[in-house]
């Protein structure tokens, strides 16, 4: 080990100012700067020595640690400046203020903290001259920062670190940069840069631009850590990554994220943000040799290139090494961590470098100005009614905010609930409130429109009736007018059209002959056209060809001096058809005319002379003269000659079609001269027809103005009808219409405010029961009604966001009818977050799985191995999903659901599941239930979810219960009640949907209403329908509400079986094991009243029914409790009723007394002073000065017990004050209001409150709820199923093993064969190590068996058995039989089990001496009896407790059967039966001689020849208990201890058996509530040596006291001196320490002090003062000499003080030490100041107790105790030496003498217990015998409990 001391102020300011003066000089800033550097210096290791001494790490500030690393990134931060950013001293001086807030004032958790640190530093800065600015200036008037990202696109290279001079600006900047961080991520962030926002931004800027900086960031979840971590790492420019994590995430994937994250920072070189929260529990996984070799090798490649370049050396180590650092300077920690719990504490405390190597910044609540400028920014965007409104709904947000906070603190103190508030939360209620003011305006302003335009058609209709009706009238006359003239046009058409029709027959004759004409003609032209078409071709392509030619071609023909023949002939050929001299020169003058080509295309070539051809065919004939020969001479040439040729054939053709040309000429001229007549003819036809058409059309014109003014009319008509419908059967409607409209606008005013409160309701108030809910919203209204919010006076969350159809379908679906849970529903179908509903008794998942079974629901477990797939499957189809029975914790994996990041990518709505992208379905439900009753939730779910507590209400189960009731009692009114209840539903679902459909059949019509037939018969049919319906549910109504009248008659059945559930859900409380299902215990409920007496009278049913209920559930539920808890079970069962309304014997003052006792009681004027503080304690008189103030019926108590004082003290110390009358006349008023009687008992004898309250329940509810009848397997099979597990809930000792077999014999079931039995609890058998696996698949079975078709034999059934434990599955526990197996409690219970499971043949099975066997038998079940319930007196019943079992009966009666059998002659061998039975049976578990000597005590009580003697008792005084007669049968015997019983006074109760059973006195009935020594200092010759060199005995053991005082006192100094320390902050506070501490709390000694200390069961406060008188008491031997009196209770090891006397005495006597014992004289001296010398031999003892007895001063003996007294202090008492001194048995009691009342320790060598000292002999009272005080358990104390 290696210490490193800090070094000294001077070295670090040395080292310090070296390298900030260096930085100065090297970054060129001025000499004048340079001389700031020492204030600076100074400053910072003051500041750094303040903050370290005067700021210390309390427990509460766990994380206050400090050290020089802090101060080297002060100095960090400060060289980051440049020049050109701080140009002067006093940015200089600002700056290093900056810094030194980063680092030390951002992890400061208190404002008082935080702002001692400023005032610290304004006097530092002031102190050293860097700047001469007040606090106010520096810190008041303006906020210091420093960053560098006030230029936005500036690399990360270069920008300069500088100070920000306008904080308005930088919001507005960081507004652009959030823009831009939205545009480039999927999720966007919703931020308000409020002031503590932008501290923190530019904080974890700051912490990310340094060189290996990371941050731990530490605020309740939800305070926005991460999303302003993600934010300023985007304005920072690096990269980002987090965990994804996904099912089954543990260590392995951990290491491969991080491997990834090594790679990219180190190899990649890219610089990255690890973002990572608590709730990733990874983080503190140890990642030990995180790369194996190969991996390490890979990295050393890949970064060696890199290491080379920068002149690193390439070997392997030195490559890794690189890699590291790199790593190390690309990558940034940014650790989010909340404080809630002792996680954060506790990981500071492990792992300290997590404080060391990282920038804390503490994230506190919101303060209320941040809070207002959020909501008022959020708020400002949306009309809210005005600015007040705004305003004052943005303060409003902040109230309800905190209101909550101080109601969670409220809900855990007083129901021990948590449930938390974050910032998260309260953004959450501004965007839902904003969303749902717009969906719900927007709902309402539809439904007033579609209302007005129903109203609009209505009145339209009204106003156009009066109008159709006049022009109905008026149309009539016109009408027949019309008819007239259309008859006369009418007949003027006939004739005009025969005329026509003549006309058109002559026309048609000679149209005949004109196509006769066209015919012939077509046939000459078509001849004509075929003889030209063997001629156009060629002339065609020669018109083509010359076409295609250019000038160039011309050109080339033309430059031919002497041409080619074939090209001169074809010339020549052109010339003649141009009547041109046919020789070169003539043709070279045409080639050059510009127009040539052009007038060969418009040749005239019918017109060509036959000269001219006859020339032309000299050519054309030639064989030479073809186109293909010329044109191998000229291309052009060969286009002229097919041209020419072209031409003569076209001639030739013409001439062959001339004369048919003529001829067809001649046929058009007469064809056209045709055509012309038939034209005038068919001019005349036309003129005709158009005359005739003219006549046809006035005509139809005149019949379609008929038929209008005709449909007019109809039309008309129709519509006054069609109005008559739509009006009358809508008038009504009209004007419900209006006044809807009229409400909703009003309710549109008022929405504001309502819509407000009912967003708060859902995202605060889910976790809270109804009384806390219903005290938070009538405080928002008050508050809102004070600010001027519109809001409704009974504004709520159902009057806002439900309609009573969706209620009523709610509750038909199983949501029950009560208030809480009404709003629970809209919790879970408004809330904007996934609920999670508190679902003890499976309300809430039966309402879900029976609303969203037609939806496909799929039920999971978070425990089933494929539920991420069954998850994945159901959001991509929208199928909803119910998570059960979840925890504490939910899956990580669960992260992106919960909090629904959903984002859109390519067109589809996507969710990252895991490392999955799967497509989101909006359809898609999520739910989530627990079981726990009181889960604890942190902030980082509650912030993720909705809570919403769906525990059973009283109302609500009341009304289930009336329903089970009446469904049986009357089935015919609960039938019909079932009937209207889904009628009315069915029926106002179907009102709402007709008059939605009437509202949009009117509003989407279009024109005229009154033309749509259609419209208006579905209108009057809907409104028909709608009148049937609305009569119909008025009278369902009617009939509903005369049916719940009748039914309230059997409330008071419901009501008491909803008290009788509220205490067995209750139980739970007390034992994990203590379960019940609603479920089940509603079966139980209507077998009680299918199975209790019938009566004529309902009032008569109910009583009867009531008390069966009552008895029933009591019996069914106590016979799984164990013993200890049945009195209470009862007395909360007796209260609940009697407490309940419907009782009122109990009122809420009277209950709180009994239960809380008297709170505060002040002192004063008016407030009488205790009368008798001899015997009424200062708590009791407290007590009574309370309760007479706040219980009516105790008013005037204290001034009657003053005036009485004698009465009440003779009440007050009775043997049984709860049985004793009250003085005077509060016996009277006692008997008006028993419970004041516990009161009464409260006050002044707490420790007899146990059985006065068992006397008050026994006499309200009777006998058998103190005395249940013992289960039998018989009794209990019928309530089994194959279904139905049957659980043993165990105690130490018990094993239901043998009852189970005997029982499976009796049923038939073979060991090994039908029968078999396994034991699968926790603690019970093989399965301890796996029991958490082992539960889980055990529920799984159970539950598969509760399955239908499951396939389960009928005859099977499961039997378990468990020690208690809080791992048993809770859905076992609440379906199944629950029986508790241990040993019973009480002599009585005991024998009757013992009775109950004996046979008779087992009865007389001993036929040699059946007198003798039956009176032994029961004589040793009485001593079994009472040797195993002498236990529950503690130490007084034995020292060491034994787990005495049916066994040692069992054997012991085999045992004395085998004697008297063998016996002959009727002798019975009694000394051998004693020493077999209390040696060997019982006295082989004993291992205490005196508890050995206690036993056979008893035991000769029991196996005596006295027992076979009718008249012997075993309890002499009272005579109660006694062997009954031998001649009865076992129901005889059975009878006899069913009603034989120790009673109290007034016969009312069977008390627990009178301590005299035991051998005891009757008090011990009391319930129990619950600088060093130095031997310099030793007074002269105290430690001298005797002559023959011994030191005196008594010396040696002082010393050897003082060393054992010396150890304890070391380490009672030192850890109090290290706890100071670490409260105050000087050392960090270990788990040893935490533990002391809470020690401290909770008034017990440490561990730490009683691993040194003697024993003690004192409480803390005691122990400290016993702790100095002990010391006080060896200062004085050690100071001034032996004592003339010892005080044995300030010893540490007594027994080694007796030895030191008997050792002395046989030195001073020279007798051998073997042979002496103590003798005993109790001195007439009361305590050790009495006495005046030490004795001559011996020594004096004082400060022993009597436990159980006391010192009779008058008679010199040992005596019975006093009442009320306990503890008896013993006067001064001689213990003298004598040799072979032996105490009179007969006269003296040996006493045992222990040092604590526990009286058990551990079993030293000498076979006695190390609490034991040794046995004092002291005289008995005259008439006893030893035996009577040991079985009283007599015994002397060292020291006393309290």
């Amino acid at each position: 080990m290696l210490c490193l001391p800090p070094p000294s102020e001077a070295a670090t300011k040395t080292i310090l100012s070296s390298i900030f003066n260096g930085f100065l000089s090297d970054s060129g800033f001025p000499i004048e700067m340079r001389s700031i550097s020492a204030g600076i210096v100074n400053c910072s290791v003051d500041a750094y020595n303040r903050i370290s001494e005067e700021l210390l790490p309390t427990p509460a500030k766990s994380h206050y640690t400090f050290n020089l690393r802090d101060l080297s990134k002060v100095f960090q931060g400060l060289l980051m400046a440049t020049r050109a950013a701080v140009p002067s001293k006093e940015i200089m001086a600002r700056l290093w203020i900056h810094e030194s807030c980063r680092v030390f004032h951002d992890r400061l958790i208190s404002i008082e903290d935080k702002e001692y640190f400023k005032r610290m530093l304004t006097e530092l800065v002031t102190k050293h001259g860097l700047v001469s600015s007040t606090h106010e200036e520096l810190f008041v008037t303006r906020n210091i920062l420093f960053g560098d990202f006030l230029k936005l696109g500036v690399e990360r290279e270069d920008r300069k670190y500088e100070e920000v001079p306008d904080v308005p600006r930088l919001q507005g900047l960081l507004e652009e940069y959030l823009e831009e961080y939205n545009m480039c991520n999927t999720n966007g962030l919703k931020l308000v840069f409020f002031l503590d926002a932008v501290e923190h931004i530019t904080r974890i800027a700051r912490i990310l631009r340094q060189p290996r900086g990371n941050a731990m960031l530490v605020g309740v979840g939800g305070s926005g850590k991460s999303s302003l971590t993600r934010f300023a790492t985007h304005i920072g420019g690096f990269k980002i990554f987090s965990v994804e994590l996904t099912r089954g995430y543990g260590s392995n994937e951990f290491r491969e994220d991080l491997k990834k994250l090594y790679r990219i920072a180190g190899i990649d070189g890219t610089s990255i943000v690890f973002l990572f929260s608590d709730t990733q529990t990874h983080i503190f996984v140890k990642v030990p040799g995180m790369f194996a070799q190969e991996e390490v090798d890979r990295i050393v490649v890949d970064i060696r290139g890199w290491v080379m370049e920068g002149g690193g050396a390439p070997t392997k180590d030195a490559c890794y090494a690189a890699f590291i650092n790199r790593v190390r300077d690309n990558l940034h920690i940014v650790l989010t961590m909340s404080p809630v719990g002792e996680a954060f504490r506790a990981r500071c405390r492990q792992f300290p470098s997590l404080i060391n190597c990282c920038t804390l910044d503490w994230f506190n609540q919101w303060p209320q100005e941040a809070l207002l400028s959020v909501s008022t920014k959020f708020l400002g965007g949306t009309d809210l009614g005005g600015e007040e409104v705004t305003l004052a709904l943005a303060g409003m947000c902040v109230k309800i905010h905190t209101s909550v906070s101080e109601t969670s603190d409220r809900f855990f103190a007083e129901l021990r609930r948590r449930y938390y508030t974050t910032p998260k939360s309260y953004l959450d209620l501004i965007n839902l409130y904003l969303q749902l003011l717009k969906e719900k305006r927007e709902e309402l302003t539809n439904a007033k429109e579609r209302l007005l335009d129903g109203l609009s058609k209505l009145n339209q209709t009204n106003a156009m009736v009066d109008g159709m009706r006049g022009e109905l009238a008026l149309l009539q006359p016109i009408l027949e007018q019309k008819a007239a003239g259309t008859a006369e046009l009418l007949v003027r058409v006939s004739a005009d059209q025969e005329q026509a029709e003549r006309v058109k027959r002559t026309v048609a004759v000679e149209e005949r002959e004109v196509k006769s004409m066209q015919t012939e003609t077509q046939a000459i032209a078509d001849d004509a056209k075929a003889d030209l078409e063997e001629a156009m071709p060629a002339l065609n392509q020669a018109v083509d060809s010359l076409k295609a030619l250019n000038k160039n071609d011309v050109v080339e023909m033309k430059s031919f001096a002497k041409p080619p023949a074939l090209v001169q002939m074809t010339m020549e050929a052109v010339c003649i058809l141009k009547n041109e001299k046919p020789d070169w020169d003539t043709s070279k003058r045409l080639l050059g005319d510009t127009n040539f080509l052009k007038s060969l295309e418009e040749f005239d070539k019918d017109n060509i002379s036959d000269a001219v051809i006859k020339r032309l065919r000299k050519y054309t004939e030639d064989p030479n003269y073809q186109p293909e020969s010329v044109a191998k001479q000229s291309k052009a040439a060969m286009s002229l000659c097919m041209w020419t040729r072209a031409m003569e054939t076209y001639n030739r053709v013409v001439k062959v079609v001339g004369p048919k040309r003529e001829k067809l000429a001649a046929a058009e001229s007469s064809l056209t001269a045709a055509n012309a007549q038939l034209a005038q003819k068919q001019a005349v036809l036309l003129q005709v027809v158009e005359r005739v058409e003219g006549l046809k059309k006035g005509l139809a014109a005149a019949q379609l103005e008929q038929r209008e003014l005709n449909d007019q009319a109809d039309l008309t008509r129709k519509r006054l009808e069609r109005a008559g419908k739509l009006t009358s059967g809508l008038a009504d409607e009209g004007v419900r219409w209006a006044a809807t409209a009229s409400a909703i606008q009003a309710t549109l005013v008022q929405l504001v405010g309502d819509v407000f409160l009912s967003a708060a309701c859902i995202s605060y108030y889910g976790a809270f029961t109804g009384a806390y809910r219903q005290q938070l919203v009538s405080g928002w209204i008050t508050e809102c009604k004070a600010l001027g919010i519109p809001v409704t006076e009974d504004a709520s969350l159902r009057g806002t966001l439900a309609s009573a159809v969706e209620v009523r379908e709610w509750n038909l679906r199983g949501l029950p009818t009560d208030d809480v849970s009404i709003d629970n529903g809209i919790l879970v179908t408004r809330g904007k977050r996934w609920p999670l509903m508190i679902d003890p008794q499976g309300q809430a998942n039966s309402w879900i799985k029976a609303m969203e079974g037609r939806n496909g629901l799929r039920l999971v477990k978070l425990t089933d191995g494929n539920f991420l797939r069954t998850l994945e499957n159901s959001i991509r189809v929208g199928i909803p999903v119910l998570v059960e029975d979840v925890g504490e914790a939910l899956d990580p994996a669960l992260e992106p659901l919960l909090t629904k990041a959903i984002y859109k990518k390519g067109g589809r709505t996507l969710i990252r599941l895991g490392d999955t992208d799967i497509d989101y379905d909006p359809n898609f439900k999520f739910y989530i239930t627990t079981k726990l009753s009181n889960p604890h939730y942190l902030p980082e779910v509650c912030i993720k979810v909705t809570i919403i507590n769906f525990t059973v209400t009283m109302k609500g189960l009341e009304d289930q219960l009336l329903g089970e009731v009446v469904r049986k009692e009357r089935p015919d009114l609960e039938e019909a009640r079932d009937r209207l209840v889904v009628s009315i539903s069915n029926d106002k679902k179907q009102l709402a949907e007709l008059e939605d459909k009437i509202l949009r059949l009117l509003k989407e019509s279009s024109g005229n209403i009154l033309d749509d037939e259609q419209l208006i018969n579905t209108l009057n049919h809907s409104k028909l329908t709608s009148s049937v319906i609305s009569n119909r549910v008025q009278e369902a109504e009617v009939t509903e509400r005369s049916i719940n009248e009748a039914r309230e008659h059997y409330r008071p059945a419901a009501t008491r079986g909803s008290i009788l559930y509220s205490v067995v859900a209750d139980l739970s409380l007390i034992s994990p094991m203590y379960q019940f299902s609603l479920a089940y215990f509603t079966k139980l409920f209507s077998y009680c009243i299918d199975k209790s007496e019938k009566a004529a009278g309902v009032p008569e049913r109910l009583l009867l029914l009531s008390g069966f209920v009552t008895r029933f559930i009591f019996n069914n539920v106590q016979r799984g409790l164990f013993e200890e808890h049945k009195l209470l079970y009862s007395f909360l069962v007796c209260s609940s009723i009697l407490r309940h309304p419907s009782s009122g014997e109990i009122s809420d003052g009277e209950w709180s007394f009994l239960v809380r006792g008297a709170t505060l009681v002040v002192k004063g004027a008016g407030l009488a002073a205790n009368p008798a503080p001899a015997w009424i304690s200062e708590a009791s008189w407290n007590s009574v000065l309370f309760g007479q103030g706040s219980v009516t019926g105790l008013r005037g108590l204290a001034e009657h017990v003053s005036r009485n004082l004698a009465q009440w003290e003779e009440w007050a110390s009775s043997a049984e004050p709860h049985a004793t009358p009250l003085p005077s006349t509060w016996t009277e008023r006692q008997e008006h209001r028993p419970f004041h009687l516990l009161l009464l008992v409260k006050m002044f004898r707490e420790e007899k409150l146990i059985f006065a309250a068992a006397a008050y329940a026994s006499a309200k509810l009777g006998r058998e709820f103190m005395e249940p009848a013992p289960w039998t397997l018989d009794d209990v099979f019928p309530d089994t199923s194959a279904q139905t597990p049957v659980i043993f809930i165990l105690s130490t000792g018990a094993d239901p093993t043998a009852l189970l077999q005997r029982f499976a014999d009796k049923k038939g079931y073979v060991q090994g064969g039908a029968a078999a039995h396994d034991q699968p609890g926790p603690g019970s058998g093989p399965h301890r190590g796996d029991a958490d696996g082992w539960m889980l698949r055990l529920e799984e079975k159970v539950e598969e068996l509760g399955r239908e078709g499951s396939g389960v034999h009928p005859d099977f059934r499961l039997w378990l058995t468990s020690m208690p434990s809080k791992v048993f599955p809770v859905l076992v526990l609440q379906n199944g039989v629950k029986l508790t197996n241990e040993p019973p409690k009480g002599v009585k219970a005991n024998i009757a089990r013992t009775f109950n499971e004996m046979s008779p043949a087992y009865l007389d099975s001993c036929a040699s001496q059946p007198r003798a066997w039956r009176k032994m038998l029961f004589s040793l079940s009485f001593f079994h009896a009472v040797v195993q319930e002498r236990r529950k007196f503690g130490p007084l019943g034995w020292n060491i407790r034994y787990e005495f079992n049916t066994s040692d009966l069992e054997c012991s009666l085999a045992t004395l059967q085998m004697f008297l059998t063998e016996q002959q002659g009727g002798v019975i061998p009694w000394p051998a039966l004693e020493y077999v039975i209390g040696q060997i049976n019982y006295g082989g578990r004993v291992t205490d001689d005196l508890d050995r000597r206690c036993l056979m005590s008893i035991l000769r009580q029991y196996v005596t020849p006295k027992v076979l003697q009718d008249e012997y008792r075993f309890t002499p005084v009272s005579g109660t208990y006694y062997a009954p007669s031998a001649d009865g049968g076992l129901d005889d015997f059975r009878d006899y201890i069913r009603c034989k019983s120790a009673r109290d006074v007034n016969n009312t109760y069977t008390a627990p058996e009178a301590p005299e059973v035991f051998g005891m006195h009757w008090m011990a009935n009391i319930a129990s509530l619950p600088a060093l020594l130095s031997r310099d200092d030793a007074v002269e010759g105290l430690f001298d040596r005797t002559a023959a060199g011994q030191l005196n005995s008594l010396s040696v053991v002082l010393g050897q006291e003082m060393d054992r005082f010396n150890r304890l006192m070391v380490a009672v100094a030192g850890s109090l001196t290290e706890l100071q320390k670490a409260i105050t902050g000087l050392v960090v506070m270990s788990s040893e320490l935490e533990a002391m501490y809470n020690s401290f709390i909770s008034n017990q000694v440490p561990e730490l002090w009683a691993r040194y200390a003697y024993p003690s069961l004192k409480p803390l406060a005691s122990w400290m003062k016993d702790y100095h008188v002990r010391i006080s008491f060896m200062r004085g031997w050690l100071t001034e000499g032996l004592p003339k009196s010892f005080w044995l209770p300030g010893f540490f090891f007594p027994q080694g003080f007796m030895t030191g006397v008997l050792q002395s005495h046989a030195r001073k006597y020279t007798l051998p030490i073997d042979t002496l014992n103590f003798g005993f004289e109790v001195t007439r001296h009361e305590n050790a100041e009495e006495v005046e010398c030490s004795p001559p031999d011996g020594i004096l003892i004082d400060g022993l107790w009597i436990d159980g007895g006391k010192w009779s001063r008058t008679s010199r003996w040992l005596d019975d105790s006093e009442p009320g007294i306990m503890h008896a202090p013993l006067p001064v008492i001689h213990f003298n030496p004598v040799a072979n001194y032996e105490a009179p048995e007969d006269t003296q009691y040996a006493c045992p003498l222990y040092k604590t009342s526990v009286r058990a320790g551990v079993l030293s060598t000498t076979g006695q217990s190390t609490n034991f000292v040794l046995c004092v002999s002291l005289p008995m009272r005259a008439g006893t015998t030893p035996d009577w005080w040991v079985q009283q358990g007599v015994a002397l104390l060292c020291m006393l409990d309290e």
